[in-house]
């Protein structure tokens, strides 16, 4: 297996399946049974979830919300999804524990770089919820911190798309897939991997990221073992 550890970012608009807001309960068991695939090859799996299949901050901003305030109740949302996943983790029969950057102790126990570390040694999936805790930043950048927290091999961005192209696959038929970048030349070209502070931890920090289809059946664990399937960015 070519990454031991890893930090799995899903994208909250993902758990929507063929629903036009909240979550598909069958896209959340086929996301489930990747991951059960990919922990009992080996794996070491840290799962981060957006929140924009159920609010997202600055959507409540456009509508005259404070940005603060909308910010918190986005980070909420991301444990919303988080609890989702864990319960459904737990239905497969996996070990599944929830940490959360928010404060809210009846739901989970508060995020830390150790505590996440050992869950991970003793064969949890560790769903990490609440953002980094803080307004003002995405859980794009929640990844990046928590992926450097936990000493992860990698961050597997998971997407509806299978990599990084030259423009949007999904409007331009003429659009060419990239199978390696750096982040130089990612920054360069102004490709919407990761926000810009996300991307600049990675950068410094010396942590890869791949961006990969996780709607293919296989693909989590195909990317796990090396195979070439995505977009990997590194220095």
């Amino acid at each position: 297996m070519k990454f031991k550890r890893v930090l799995l970012k899903l994208s909250g608009e993902a758990l929507m399946g063929k629903q036009n807001y909240g979550i598909d309960p069958e896209r959340l068991r086929d996301y489930a049974d990747e991951i059960k695939l990919a922990v009992e090859a080996g794996a070491q799996i840290a799962i981060v979830i957006g929140g924009g299949n159920i609010f997202r901050g600055l959507q409540g901003m456009s509508q005259g919300m404070d940005r603060v305030q909308g910010d918190y109740m986005g980070m909420l949302a991301t444990v919303i999804n988080s609890m989702a996943l864990q319960s459904t983790l737990k239905s497969l029969g996996l070990k599944a524990s929830l940490l959360s950057g928010v404060y809210i102790d009846r739901v989970a126990e508060s995020m830390s770089g150790p505590k996440a570390i050992e869950l991970l040694e003793q064969g949890h999936v560790v769903v990490i919820g609440g953002g980094t805790g803080n307004p003002f930043f995405t859980t794009d950048t929640a990844s990046a911190l928590r992926a450097v927290e936990i000493n992860a091999d990698v961050i597997l961005k998971g997407t509806r798309v299978d990599g990084i192209y030259t423009a949007d696959p999904e409007k331009d038929p003429n659009a060419v897939k990239y199978a390696h970048l750096t982040f130089d030349q990612a920054y360069k070209d102004q490709l919407k991997v990761m926000d810009l502070t996300a991307f600049t931890l990675c950068s410094e920090n010396n942590l890869p990221i791949v961006v990969f289809d996780m709607n293919i059946k296989g693909n989590l664990l195909r990317v796990l073992n090396g195979e070439p399937i995505g977009t990997i960015v590194t220095n």
